[in-house]
């Protein structure tokens, strides 16, 4: 650098120095940190209506214009998934037709062609079909916006599925599904879910090698047919768009894209969970998961706001929750835990409370644990409880609408999920009218101790065992819920169980 470089650098920073002296100046120094105080936060959330377009044939768009950095980036949530797949086929076909359709290349680019052109333009698309819906997102600079769309939307349209690329992703999975039985958290949320949902509703499916091996290219072109087309789609696009343009490019790409059957509502599970104690042997662990819980209720229930504070003080908020505090901080017995009050979308979701505990204090950590349950159904929160609870959420709600993305993502999805868009403009409202009095209420009203479904996964013989310098505690005791009962780890290629 030159001399007269090194002058003008030290000048800058000279100036720099003395706007932010000049800065703190002007503000008034407090003796303590607690003492510093700010503005009131004003912000008010985008108005979901305003940026819906109905494109026909039961297609949506949410667009959120961004012009900060030449990028657009186009999702689409496709109301599809493994509960959709037509009898005549294996659920499986749903998820592989999903990744297959990015991967597998196109009616004009091969598998390698389309790899290399998306590469080359520094463009990203992926696709996927999951449980109960799909998706299929692009990114790209807003000058190559024209020959992305062409090629987004002949993956979605026409893909090719190429024989080479499937077969690299059934082995793929293979590979995967061999190892089913390896760790134990798989192992507690498979059997978490059979447990609440039985073994034959869609969510619990479990693939086996032999279905997958049977999936071949022609199921995934008739499943493609039947779930991806406009009527199952909903857009989620921002960035560096015009919004009439936009849409106006989008429309003409879906005109001569014939609807086929939209997606019919999500079948709720048959069954009925059963409470007790259920134990999954894995001898080759030190350490016990535990799940403790039962069904819940759906997204749409109106204590959804009261729910949420109640699990939040439960198990919900981290540090300052009462079982992570009781579990972790007061005994030392787990590194994590906590609940989740889950609102299902479609049929009831599940309320959980888990840790993971050496295996001679896992039934003092569970006892701890129910014993918080009950706690929250006898006596009502504190205001420091309420209030801490209430501005995790009222605080954080604008971290929603943080970029365009995430705007247009998230009306996209209430959409998605039949909701009210307009619901953001309430939800701070609703959350600060909750009352103590409301999180007792609802405790007593949707927490269930006789209903407690309990599932440890580890070395059974060490947890049961318990702690011989602390005999107080027995997991066998909390079995009152009701019978002991011993699963078996399934062949991991089968799925099939042999019972005790």
């Amino acid at each position: 650098m030159t001399v007269r470089g090194h002058r003008q650098l030290t000048l800058t920073l000279i100036g720099l120095l003395a706007m932010a002296t000049g800065a703190i100046a002007q503000q008034e120094i407090v003796s303590h940190p607690l003492e510093l105080s700010f503005p009131e936060l004003d912000f008010q959330p985008p108005n979901g209506v305003a940026l819906r377009h109905a494109l026909g044939a039961g297609t949506v768009a949410y667009v959120v214009e961004d012009h900060a950095l030449p990028l657009v980036n186009i999702s689409i949530l496709i109301r599809n998934g493994e509960y959709t797949v037509p009898s005549m086929l294996k659920p499986a076909v749903a998820n592989l037709a999903g990744s297959q359709m990015r991967a597998g290349g196109t009616a004009s680019l091969s598998p390698a062609e389309l790899d290399e052109e998306l590469d080359f333009l520094a463009a990203q698309v992926a696709t996927s079909i999951g449980s109960t819906s799909g998706r299929a997102n692009m990114n790209c600079l807003v000058k190559d916006l024209d020959r992305c769309l062409d090629m987004f939307f002949e993956i979605l349209r026409q893909p090719r599925y190429d024989q080479e690329r499937l077969d690299l992703a059934k082995s793929q999975r293979l590979q995967q599904m061999s190892q089913r039985n390896d760790d134990t958290g798989g192992i507690e949320q498979r059997e978490w879910k059979r447990l609440l949902y039985g073994d034959s509703h869609f969510s619990t499916h479990a693939t086996t090698e032999a279905e997958l091996n049977a999936i071949t290219r022609d199921d995934l072109l008739v499943y493609h047919a039947y779930a991806v087309h406009p009527g199952n789609f909903i857009f989620a696009i921002s960035g560096d768009v015009q919004t009439e343009e936009i849409l106006d490019q989008i429309k003409a790409r879906l005109s001569d894209w014939p609807t086929a059957e939209i997606a019919g509502s999500v079948p709720s599970p048959d069954v009925k969970p059963q409470p007790g104690l259920y134990l999954v042997h894995k001898e080759d662990v030190n350490q016990g998961r535990v799940s403790i819980g039962h069904l819940s209720s759906v997204i749409g229930n109106p204590d959804r706001f009261a729910l949420q504070i109640m699990n939040n003080i439960l198990g919900g908020g981290g540090f300052t929750s009462r079982i992570l505090s009781r579990v972790r901080s007061d005994e030392g017995l787990a590194y994590s835990a906590g609940s989740v009050f889950e609102l299902g979308t479609h049929y009831d979701g599940s309320f959980r409370a888990f840790f993971q505990s050496r295996s001679e204090t896992v039934a003092h950590a569970a006892r701890i644990v129910i014993d918080e349950i009950n706690h929250m159904r006898t006596e009502k929160v504190s205001d420091e409880e309420l209030t801490n609870a209430k501005a995790s959420f009222i605080d954080t709600f604008s971290r929603n609408f943080a970029s365009a993305g995430q705007i247009a993502g998230l009306f996209a999805n209430l959409e998605l999920q039949g909701r009210d868009i307009d619901l953001v403009s309430t939800y701070r409202d609703e959350m600060a009218r909750v009352t103590a009095s409301d999180v007792l209420r609802v405790a007593q009203e949707y927490l269930h101790p006789d209903q407690l479904v309990i599932l440890a996964v580890g070395n059974i013989d060490d947890i049961l065992a318990g702690d011989p310098d602390n005999v107080a505690f027995s997991l066998e005791a909390m079995a009152s819920v009701g019978n002991i009962t011993h699963i078996a780890l399934p062949d991991p290629m089968t799925m099939e169980y042999v019972e005790h």
